[in-house]
């Protein structure tokens, strides 16, 4: 299932919008590391791949932008651990243990 997925700058989120319910993933920036903050999916949404669709379009708009990433929200870290493609992303400095 394809869902649309928005950028809210000013809420530092984004978003999908499901069944009249809102689905966010929160994210902040210091320098030029992106740091996935919290996923929130209603229930009526939960299993529609809708977090996993709002992580790849924040992943890809680091890697479009040139930042490095680092990971607070436990389903972003599973999602990145599934799609190993985006570990080349993870900034080693906050992640010093290594991400596994």
């Amino acid at each position: 299932m394809e869902h649309k997925v928005v950028q809210n700058k000013d809420q530092q989120q984004y978003e999908v919008e499901v069944n009249g319910d809102l689905a966010t993933l929160q994210y902040r920036f210091r320098k030029r590391t992106m740091f996935f903050m919290h996923t929130k999916v209603p229930e009526s949404a939960k299993g529609l791949g809708v977090a996993s669709a709002m992580a790849k379009e924040g992943l890809e708009f680091a890697k479009r932008k040139g930042c490095k990433i680092a990971i607070l929200c436990p389903f972003v870290s599973s999602y990145v651990k599934r799609h190993r493609e985006w570990l080349e992303l993870i900034d080693r400095e906050y992640h010093q243990m290594g991400f596994r």
